[in-house]
C-alpha cells in the first residue's frame, strides 16, 4: 500500500509541511494520504522517542565536534599570532554555520534532553571565544587601543554580533 511513511508529532508546523508534501506527489501522478495515530502500546511510543532521540544524538555529538574543531582552529592561529581580519572572518563564518546548524538540529529535536541545553552552552562558549580572539585581531591591526582588550570594554552581548557591528576593512 505504501513506499514510505513519516512519523512526526503533530503540530501545525508538520500538518502544514505534510499538505504541501500531499500537494507535491499528486502534482506529480503520485498519491499521498496524511493521518493520525498512536502507538498500540508505552512500548512502542517509547521506542519512536527513543529513535528521535537517537537519531538527534549522533547530530549532537557531530556538533560538539565540530565545535571542537572551531576551538582548535581559533587555538592554532592564536599559537601563531595570525591575528587578521582575513582570519577573523573565516571563524565568524565557522560560528555562523555552527549556530545555523544547531537551529536546525533543535528544529528537527521533538523530545529534547539535556544535549540540547549543553550544545547551546558549546555554542555560547564559541562565541565568547570568538569574541576573545576577534578582540586581539582588533588590537594588532591597531582598531582598538590595546587597553580596551584587557579591560573587556568591547561589546560582549551575543555571540559574534558585536563583531560585525565594528568597522574594519573587509579583505576579498
Amino acid at each position: 500500500m505504501l513506499n514510505g511513511a513519516w512519523v512526526l508529532p503533530v503540530t501545525d508546523e508538520h500538518k502544514l509541511l505534510y499538505a504541501q508534501l500531499v500537494e507535491i506527489v499528486r502534482a506529480q501522478g503520485g498519491s499521498a494520504t496524511v493521518f493520525a495515530t498512536t502507538a498500540t502500546s508505552e512500548e512502542e511510543e517509547q521506542a519512536i522517542v527513543a529513535r528521535f532521540q537517537a537519531d538527534r544524538a549522533r547530530e549532537y555529538d557531530e556538533f560538539s565536534e565540530r565545535s571542537g574543531e572551531f576551538f582548535a582552529e581559533i587555538e592554532k592561529e592564536t599559537r601563531r599570532r595570525k591575528f587578521t581580519f582575513a582570519e577573523l572572518e573565516e571563524i565568524e563564518d565557522d560560528l555562523d554555520k555552527l549556530s545555523a546548524w544547531l537551529a536546525k538540529i533543535k528544529a528537527r529535536d521533538f523530545f529534547p534532553n539535556a544535549r540540547i541545553q549543553a550544545a547551546k552552552e558549546t555554542l555560547e562558549t564559541c562565541g565568547a571565544t570568538l569574541r576573545t580572539f576577534a578582540d586581539e585581531v582588533y588590537a594588532q591591526e591597531g582598531v582598538v587601543d590595546a587597553t580596551e582588550v584587557s579591560t573587556g570594554s568591547l561589546d560582549s552581548d551575543i555571540p559574534n554580533s558585536s563583531l560585525k557591528k565594528r568597522e574594519r576593512p573587509r579583505h576579498g
